[in-house]
């Protein structure tokens, strides 16, 4: 017996945080969610296996329109066509008190209950699956406790929506522990919720699949479902099967022996011809992050968005449209190397008063209390997001501190630089 687990589809979630830039590989980004669903039922077809766990968040929130329903209605009738079933839950995002819009599922679909655990007993291939899906988005307490005894004679799954004992970046939700689990006596627990895939346990099997397509780039790396193989009654294999549409990463750029910023960029292009060759012929959208104490540091601050352009024109030129820049974060520090005497004295002043600054803890917070007034008039994109800045923090201030000491510095060695 075979079956496939998977969680936290989203369909039709928006991938977030893709500009939109000349060269991008925009086609590919169009209903990602959708094909990796596709994916998925091609994957199920072709192994082939006997049935199909869904672990929660099929959906992504109530729909725009029932093109969101008749899509997985559709996906799901291929599976009935080929004599799969599929047993499923709803998670937070796709709760019964979130979905106002329904449709008719195929007759090979099972939805557990929301009200109380449920077993599904597929007989015909000895699997019982239990489960209880999310009544309301927000659940507090373990719904794992009330799970029934094992069906004897079958391999027994949990199908279960939870943050387990917690998971950075996911809301505690059904909680549950590792003991908790265990003392049910099942086979294998196909959670989800969690979008980082991940074999919580191997005795007895506590899996988070991960999300089936990445959304944005905290979800990097390969995304798809498990698939689980079992022999005389025993799990025998337990296997992720990447099934995602395009890739999210992160890809780090030591930039410590750069001179200039574009050494860099050639760094840069070296990681992601590697990050390309790995990635079994998808699209990549990638955060590129350097970091390092450099020469070429205050260089590349000065022109951020040059740099960022500079670098998207050389991954179109190298992914033929395959690989989407969605950021380049300046991470460096300078070098250390003094500044000369300048001969102009207010920049001199300038870089003094920036160092005395950025030794004062008390001026430092003094202009933190000052400048969290001018948070309202920024303009939002600066003020929101993973790198929202925060102009009333005293961290963000020394941050931005030491990078306006770098800019001074660059300012006075290239002034003494050009003149000798």
């Amino acid at each position: 017996m075979r079956f496939l687990h998977v969680a936290d589809l989203h369909l039709d979630s928006p991938l977030r945080g893709l500009e939109r830039y000349e060269g991008a590989p925009v086609a590919a980004i169009r209903g990602a969610t959708r094909r990796a669903l596709e994916r998925l039922v091609d994957l199920a077809l072709a192994e082939p296996v006997d049935a199909v766990l869904i672990a929660g968040d099929v959906y992504d929130g109530d729909w725009r329109d029932y093109s969101t329903g008749l899509f997985l209605a559709a996906q799901l009738a291929r599976l009935r066509a080929a004599g799969v079933p599929v047993v499923l839950i709803s998670g937070n995002h796709d709760a019964a008190s979130v979905i106002a819009r329904s449709l008719p599922l195929p007759a090979n679909v099972r939805v557990l209950s929301v009200e109380q655990p449920e077993t599904m007993l597929l007989e015909d291939i000895g699997l019982a699956v239990h489960g209880q899906g999310f009544a309301t988005r927000a659940v507090a307490h373990d719904l794992s406790a009330a799970y029934p005894a094992p069906v004897p004679g079958a391999l027994n799954v949990g199908l279960l929506h939870t943050s387990a004992d917690g998971r950075v970046g996911h809301a505690a939700y059904a909680p549950c522990t590792l003991a908790g689990l265990t003392r049910l006596g099942y086979d294998y627990w196909a959670l989800g919720h969690v979008h980082a895939r991940e074999v919580v346990s191997s005795d007895p099997w506590v899996v988070f699949p991960g999300n089936l397509q990445g959304r944005h780039v905290k979800e990097t790396g390969p995304k798809g479902a498990t698939l689980v193989t079992v022999h005389g009654g025993r799990i025998t294999s337990v296997e992720h099967r990447a099934l995602d549409v395009l890739r999210w990463l992160r890809v780090g750029v030591d930039a410590t022996a750069a001179d200039h910023p574009d050494d860099v960029l050639e760094l840069a292009a070296q990681a992601l011809t590697a990050a390309l060759g790995e990635a079994d012929g998808r699209p990549l959208a990638v955060r590129v992050e350097a970091h390092g104490a450099t020469p070429a540091h205050a260089r590349l601050l000065a022109r951020p968005e040059a740099l960022l352009q500079a670098l998207r024109a050389r991954a179109t030129d190298l992914g033929g449209g395959a690989i989407w820049i969605e950021r380049l974060r300046v991470r460096t520090t300078p070098p250390g190397r003094p500044a000369r005497d300048a001969a102009d004295a207010s920049i001199a002043t300038l870089l003094d008063g920036v160092r005395r600054a950025r030794r004062d803890d008390t001026a430092v917070r003094d202009l933190a209390g000052q400048l969290a007034d001018l948070r309202g008039r920024l303009p939002i994109e600066l003020t929101t997001g993973e790198d929202a800045l925060d102009l009333g923090a005293p961290e963000v201030l020394l941050r931005l501190l030491a990078d306006a000491e770098a800019l001074v510095v660059d300012r006075v060695l290239g002034t003494a630089e050009d003149a000798a």
